[in-house]
């Protein structure tokens, strides 16, 4: 194996261990290895949505129905990603909804707890993608789940893009803050928007839309939390993947 590919292996292996519970043993985690996880997450993230589009399909099979489908794999990725995207979800909506300076807002989001940002954001955000998953489901657009699963991976690598600073001096945020040229988000939506055009079978443009959708939100939340707590943190990476999720899944549920 040529010294490039092995570091590629590294990088994926170490996004692996990351973001999924799947006993991977990550090698070297240095600040290049971690970079290059960031790069490769979007792959991860697509075989989480080929996972859970195989876990919806069986459901459905099974007689269940569409919504208990929907719900039963929101539930079942969250454990496959050790709730880690959930609870940086839930600690940035309550850092963001504070009212005080930055040091505030962290100290907030480092707390643990949740507040009621963070129950309102959890109830709408995961109804909102049970449901898309229901309709999906139903329709048979098992590729947009694929498609959902991988925007909201690359959506780390716009927060991770050079220039953006880490909220605190430790943490997840400050290993991977910055580590990324602008050209790889880029890229990777170019790529996730043209392999949309096959996931909704009929409707070749909601795949794209919903990517588009997904970039602009997450730059719009990247933007903000630099605004308000100075940076990223691990907590608004797993929010921005969330987020990006979920706007994919509502745009391909559409039925226009």
């Amino acid at each position: 194996m040529t010294v490039p590919a092995a570091r590629a292996l590294d990088g994926l292996r170490l996004a692996v261990s990351w973001l999924t519970v799947v006993p991977v043993r990550a090698g070297t985690v240095d600040a290049a290895a971690c970079r290059r996880a960031i790069l490769l997450a979007p792959v991860v993230g697509a075989l989480l949505g080929a996972a859970g589009a195989g876990l919806l399909a069986g459901l459905l099979a099974l007689g269940a129905p569409a919504l208990l489908a929907g719900l039963l794999v929101v539930g079942a990725l969250a454990l496959l990603t050790r709730g880690m995207h959930v609870d940086g979800l839930a600690d940035t909506a309550d850092g963001l909804g504070c009212y005080g300076p930055p040091e505030r807002a962290l100290a907030v989001m480092r707390d643990g707890g949740a507040g009621p940002f963070a129950v309102v954001t959890l109830i709408v955000v995961l109804g909102v993608q049970a449901s898309a998953l229901a309709a999906l489901g139903a329709a048979g657009r098992w590729g947009a789940v694929v498609l959902a699963a991988a925007a909201g991976r690359a959506a780390f690598a716009w927060c991770c893009r050079r220039g953006m600073p880490a909220a605190r001096p430790d943490g997840m945020g400050a290993l991977v803050a910055g580590s990324q040229p602008v050209s790889v988000p880029v890229l990777w939506w170019l790529v996730l928007a043209g392999g949309g055009v096959l996931a909704v079978p009929g409707r070749p443009w909601l795949g794209p839309l919903g990517v588009a959708a997904s970039a602009a939100v997450v730059a719009l939340l990247a933007g903000h939390t630099r605004r308000r707590l100075g940076g990223i943190t691990g907590d608004v990476l797993g929010a921005a993947s969330e987020v990006a999720t979920t706007v994919v899944l509502a745009v391909c549920a559409l039925t226009g």
